[in-house]
């Protein structure tokens, strides 16, 4: 059987069973109806023949040993360290924990809640502020949103922020990136040399320690910022936290940094979780995701997204960050290490770290270099005038990369996987022979509060404890492993572990994203190859995969439209249109390229209104950059004027974005860069198989033809003009060899039948449920894309049933719920994905054909409106074996309605959670335990 085969759910019997029902003889008859003849491609993919599994894991055994693993010491930002193995197989190779989604259903997600909520409780304790949120992509986006937090909450009119010149030059690239468009003016100063702080700024920037491993007292700098009115983020190391002063003590405003060495393998530069946390007073300013305490119908504690999550939505073009998604799987990593490891734990090895930092620096001092800094924690810069290429070629020969500065430094960083041995390597490579301890001027900076207090970081740091907590958690969470996540516009599918398994293979995890290029072949090989492929798959000319999320991929294509019409003498052009159904990010990212959005109405049908486009292009056609477009449409359909849009954009000078959030529905049949689009980011997240994580890693490469090849971001690390969107060039490359195994074992063919089978399948369920709930729009000879959208508007102004209590009602059928109310309120929007097989999507079917049934009840006055089956649900299992039982309707029909198998039943850990109440009471770090007695 071929990949495809496992791949695809439905086999060709269920195919016709499931053609037959919606009056097609074949799946190329059904998609030749469904999709507009105006963009329809009959090319054949130029991608290699499928793979199977073996070979595939083969080749890309025989790519990653062109990879050479050599012992990191090159730091900035990335470290080597130990990924405890029960968090290795019990977290990052275990699909309980990465084919979750992102949280939208906190009643079945309490497990990566509360190791969010660890996470966000680590983040605030090592860095002395109040709140964190649940994660960033990286350090680089991480202070970039730091940047225009502070923009907004300063009292400054300023447009200058200030930034410390011992900025780690990856973060340095991003914030570049991100204040040009947004008219911010970034001033570097030079602490080391004495330099004045200007008299107006809005925000400060520190790191702690510096680039070079310098490690300062910069409180006076803060109380000056302050007396300007600024506000100061300082970038910290959290490691280095355990043996230093935090942030908060000294009265920072924002903490920013990233958590990679809490576990997290480098990866080539990623995924990695990134974090932000903020004093009091700032909290609702937080971009991002924030786990808050709620409670449910019971009273009892209960985890839930908080506050402004998805402000994109609500907000869209007046949103203050277009980040809406997170790095959960990471970020769950880097909680569990801390759990796991506990505050004296993490001590030890911070310790351990410092001391051959120390060694480092006292026998090169005892040899006669000259060390650059008294105060450092991990990183040593040594002064060698002529001599700096010379030191790091002699220590790469031992098999050590070390950072060469410039001609006359060299920069040395232990991490938790440093040796003695190392250490004595490194040494001679400088020509000294003896070793010796230096003293630490850092001693005055060092942290004397507690931190890591709550009882989850001092109980499991035995294997025995550790697996059984992780065990606990997965436990009360709803995973694909489970059973079908049917969320339209987010594409659920397998996530194969063949797909998986090479990203913990240590000649892809334990790869520095600067390591020499000699030690990276393997990596540029893949990324070159999975490159070319997504450019055929998409019909464009360039790809870049550096993009670590589609907010990022969207941000990227936009600066490089407008790096274009720059670089044709029209930076005029700044207006962007965006239909009033696309999603909230495609709107925050174009305010963040620097441009003015105007909106452009959608017709009854979902389809964007053509009068109104038209009107708008006339009116701004002298001042139009661009438009975005989500193809199929937001509302899951093939619209049929995309070609005329493309065109008359084109006409007035602009240039076409379409949202590649919907490729599931294109590849194989119809090509963006060849029906008319300019560029399109892509979600490696959705399409090709990078599991959701739980809201995180994302893969959001940009796409473009060729006229916008040379605006694609470049090397963070490389001068130049271009942008950098994230901190390393390939962004989360770890994660690549995921989206090349799904091509190279799927080829050609196989891509093809699994966009026919998506096709199939959500036409399928849109016929088996369109008399039982309206289907919201459809396209030619009424059909849908991959996706359709059920009205539940009439049974709700009817019934008073809401689309919130069918979603949860689904929870006690065995489900996690479709997308609610996006792109449209008061509805669902389905997506079966082409892995689900028939026998699940008929469960589903008819899980929500029982469920209109119970809302027949409802609308009968068998059952009363506000006690009903549907208004109490989800049920737990309490609730059902409780000594009371005053309900209109039986125990069995709560926990046990129709189809539900008794031997498999999942059980959500809490009631309906009332999430006003938590945004009202804002508690976003670990209750103590005794508000779970209570």
């Amino acid at each position: 059987m071929t990949f495809a085969n496992r791949h695809i759910g439905p086999d060709a019997e269920e195919q016709t069973h499931m053609l037959k029902a919606i009056g097609y003889a074949s799946l190329d008859a059904l998609m030749d109806a469904a999709i507009p003849e105006v963009i329809r491609w009959h090319g054949s993919l130029e991608l290699p023949a499928a793979a199977s599994e073996e070979e595939t894991i083969a080749e890309l055994r025989a790519i990653a040993s062109q990879n050479r693993v050599t012992t990191s010491m090159i730091g900035l930002g990335y470290y080597g360290t130990h990924t405890p193995a029960v968090i290795k197989r019990n977290v990052l190779e275990n699909p309980a924990w990465y084919t979750a989604y992102t949280p939208y259903q906190p009643e079945i997600s309490q497990g990566r809640l509360e190791a969010l909520l660890n996470f966000q409780t680590m983040v605030t304790d090592l860095t002395g502020l109040t709140t964190a949120n649940a994660s960033m992509l990286d350090e680089g986006t991480a202070v970039a949103e730091a940047m225009t937090l502070a923009k907004r909450a300063s009292k400054s009119k300023s447009r200058t922020y200030v930034v410390d010149a011992d900025t780690l030059p990856q973060t340095l690239a991003v914030l570049r990136t991100r204040a040009e468009p947004l008219g911010i003016e970034l001033k570097l100063v030079d602490l080391d040399a004495g330099d004045p702080l200007p008299g107006e700024f809005f925000g400060l920037h520190l790191q702690y320690p510096g680039a070079s491993g310098a490690v300062r007292d910069h409180a006076a700098l803060v109380e000056a910022a302050h007396a300007r009115g600024a506000l100061v983020t300082v970038a910290a190391d959290l490691l280095a936290l355990t043996l230093l002063r935090a942030p908060g003590e000294i009265g920072a405003d924002i903490a920013a940094g990233t958590t990679q060495r809490f576990g997290v393998p480098l990866g080539f530069g990623g995924p990695h979780a990134g974090y932000l946390a903020v004093r009091a007073g700032l909290e609702r300013s937080l971009p991002g995701r924030l786990v808050g305490v709620s409670k449910d119908a019971d009273g009892a504690p209960a985890y839930r997204l908080a506050l402004q999550t998805r402000e994109q939505h609500i907000r869209r073009e007046k949103a203050t960050s277009n980040i809406c998604t997170a790095q959960v799987l990471l970020a769950v990593m880097a909680s569990m290490y801390a759990v796991y490891h506990g505050p004296r734990g993490l001590r030890g090895i911070a310790e351990r770290v410092h001391h051959h930092a120390l060694t480092v620096a006292g026998s090169l001092t005892a040899g006669g270099v000259r060390v650059a800094h008294d105060a450092f924690f991990d990183t040593v810069t040594a002064v060698v005038p002529g001599r700096a290429a010379e030191v790091v070629a002699a220590a790469a020969e031992a098999g050590i990369d070390l950072r060469l500065v410039d001609a006359d430094r060299v920069s040395v960083a232990a991490d938790e996987t440093t040796t003695e041995a190392h250490v004595a390597a490194v040494v001679r490579a400088f020509g000294v022979r003896e070793t010796a301890v230096a003293d630490c001027g850092a001693k005055p900076l060092a942290r004397t509060s507690e931190y890591l207090t709550h009882p989850v970081f001092r109980t499991h740091h035995s294997e025995t404890s550790m697996l059984r907590y992780l065990r606990r958690l997965s436990d009360r969470d709803y995973a694909l492993d489970r059973g079908m996540i049917p969320l339209g516009s987010c594409t659920m599918k397998l996530n194969a572990t063949t797909e998986m398994e090479p990203v913990t293979w240590p000649e892809f995890a334990d790869i520095h994203p600067y390591a020499p290029a000699a030690n990276t072949a393997g990596y540029e090989k893949l990324v070159a190859t999975l490159e070319s492929w997504l450019a055929e798959i998409t019909g464009y000319d360039a790809v870049s995969v550096q993009p670590n999320a589609g907010s990022q991929g969207e941000l990227a294509g936009l600066l490089a439209i407008r790096g274009y019409h720059r670089s044709r003498g029209e930076s005029h052009r700044d207006v962007c249109l965006i239909p009033s159904s696309a999603h909230g990010t495609n709107a925050a990212s174009a305010v963040m390229a620097g441009m003015r959005v105007v909106v452009v109405a959608c017709d009854d049908l979902g389809n964007v209104d053509m009068a109104d486009l038209h009107a708008k292009i006339e009116k701004h056609a002298e001042s139009l950059a661009a438009i975005m477009v989500t193809y199929p449409s937001t509302h899951g359909v093939y619209e049929t004027s995309i070609a005329d849009l493309c065109a008359a954009v084109h006409e007035a000078g602009g240039q076409v974005y379409v949202d590649g959030a919907n490729l599931n529905a294109l590849v194989g049949f119809a090509r963006p860069g060849t029906f008319g689009a300019d560029v399109s980011h892509l979600n490696l997240h959705k399409t090709f198989c990078i599991p959701h994580g739980g809201g995180g890693p994302g893969v959001g490469p940009v796409a473009v033809r060729r006229h916008l090849a040379s605006f694609l971001p470049g090397d963070p690390l490389e001068p130049g003009e271009h942008h950098a969107v994230s901190a390393a060039a390939h962004g989360s490359a770890g994660i690549l060899p995921i989206s090349w195994a799904y091509l190279r074992m799927m080829g050609p063919d196989g891509l093809v039948a699994a966009t026919g089978t998506a096709v199939l399948a959500a036409n399928y369920v849109a016929a088996r449920l369109r008399e039982h709930f309206p289907v919201l729009y459809a396209g030619n000879n009424g059909l849908v894309a991959h996706e359709c959208i059920l009205d539940l508007r009439p049974i709700t102004k009817a019934t008073g049933v809401t689309v919130d209590d069918v979603a949860k009602r689904l929870i006690d059928y065995g489900f996690h719920a479709p997308t609610m109310s996006f792109p449209v309120a008061g509805t669902l929007m389905v997506e079966p994905t082409e892995s689900e097989d028939l026998a699940e999507l008929d469960r589903f079917v008819a899980a929500m054909i029982a469920i209109k049934g119970e809302i027949d009840q409802v609308a009968a006055g068998v059952w009363p409106a506000k006690d009903n089956p549907l208004a109490n649900a989800p049920h737990t299992a309490s609730a059902v074996t409780a000594d009371e039982w005053e309900h209109p309707y039986p125990r069995s029909v709560a926990g046990f309605p129709a189809g539900v198998d008794r031997t498999a039943k999942y059980w959500p850990p809490v009631r309906r959670i009332d999430g006003a109440y938590g945004d009202r009471n804002l508690v976003c770090s670990c209750p103590s335990p005794e508000a779970f007695e209570d």
